[in-house]
């Protein structure tokens, strides 16, 4: 029995331009006890293989994050295969704004310590005591109120190119670095103000609402399905919109465009740009902010030494990388020494 991707990226990209369907991609999470989540995954795993769902889906005790990617005619059969699991059933489904057929070319589905990273021992308070969820209208009501501190909970290479207006936008690389830094800044305001929270899809915000709470914060928010719902109601329910730029996303498309605004700048030249690239060096693959221009004169490359690497055969790149890891520098995200124009943080509107 096949539990696990034994196509290529590049296989995968085959068959879907053969099969020409259309796809949808979407996401969602759910904080739920799974006795045996190696069991589950494998559960899912034949499940999702014979749908033809693509994506990264994470199990762990603590329950599912899932990031995918399914055949559009597929979605109904999709959606009753969840509901038939007594903790999915009626799951949120974040479908995203903007729609790309190859946002996803693998299925992986990985068994994880936890679904999100957060570096909290979740023994020592009440995860369950969360924040109180608002929609996009209560949302705008909210960050409008002088008592309110908004705050970003994402990294500093997602906020870099999309944020709220008047957020605080922490400078950090993950969201674990994140949680102690936020109380910090407003152990003051722990009684007398507002802590409204956001991210991508709000599963970052379900953790750390609760966590908050526990710290002591008295009147705790969070944006109920993230930016990726805000967007979907704004538009359906005809609200101002007070997000600025792009929402950055974890698959192929990497960002989905909410408003008209330009944030951020080009790594190397410094215009304003809010595209993010991999460095067409595949030793060093860096995601960094390229503008058109420095794409072509640098041609989709970091630097000039990757530049000089890409000029050489085929073979004698794949044995100059051949037992490196690159993952550090692909996770630098525009902090790599190599990107001639350090960015400025973005103003605030």
């Amino acid at each position: 029995m096949q539990l696990y991707n034994k196509l290529s990226a590049k296989e995968r990209e085959t068959l879907l331009d053969e099969a020409g369907e259309e796809r949808l991609t979407l996401s969602f999470y759910k904080y739920a006890k799974i006795g045996n989540p190696q069991l589950f995954r494998n559960h899912l795993f034949i499940a999702w293989d014979a749908l033809d769902v693509l994506g990264r889906i994470y199990v762990a005790h603590e329950g599912i994050n899932a990031q995918l990617s399914v055949p559009a005619k597929k979605f109904q059969e999709f959606k009753s295969f969840l509901d038939n699991i007594y903790f999915l059933e009626n799951v949120r489904l974040n479908i995203a704004i903007e729609q790309d057929d190859k946002s996803f070319l693998k299925l992986k589905l990985k068994v994880r310590p936890k679904i999100v990273a957060d570096g909290l021992n979740d023994d020592t308070f009440d995860v369950t005591d969360k924040g109180v969820h608002v929609d996009a209208d209560r949302f705008n009501e909210l960050i409008e109120d002088p008592n309110t501190v908004l705050v970003d909970m994402r990294n500093h290479y997602e906020s870099e190119i999309g944020h709220f207006k008047n957020a605080v936008t922490p400078d950090v690389d993950t969201f674990r670095d994140s949680l102690d830094i936020i109380e910090a800044d407003l152990s003051e305001h722990k009684e007398d103000k507002n802590l409204v929270m956001y991210c991508t899809g709000g599963i970052r915000c379900e953790k750390a609402s609760a966590y908050y709470k526990h710290k002591g914060f008295k009147n705790v928010f969070q944006l109920e399905g993230g930016i990726i719902e805000y967007a979907r109601q704004i538009e359906n329910k005809g609200l101002e919109n007070k997000f600025l730029g792009k929402n950055f996303v974890f698959d192929h498309r990497r960002s989905e465009q909410i408003s008209n605004e330009v944030i951020a700048k080009c790594h190397q030249c410094g215009e304003a740009c809010d595209t993010h690239v991999n460095c067409a060096n595949e030793a060093c693959h860096l995601l960094f902010i390229q503008c058109k221009s420095c794409a072509e004169k640098m041609e989709n490359c970091c630097s000039e030494a990757c530049q000089e690497v890409i000029q050489l055969p085929y073979e004698e790149q794949k044995r100059l990388r051949a037992g490196k890891k690159n993952s550090n520098k692909i996770f630098k995200k525009g902090r790599s020494p190599v990107l001639k124009y350090k960015s400025m943080p973005a103003e605030t509107a």
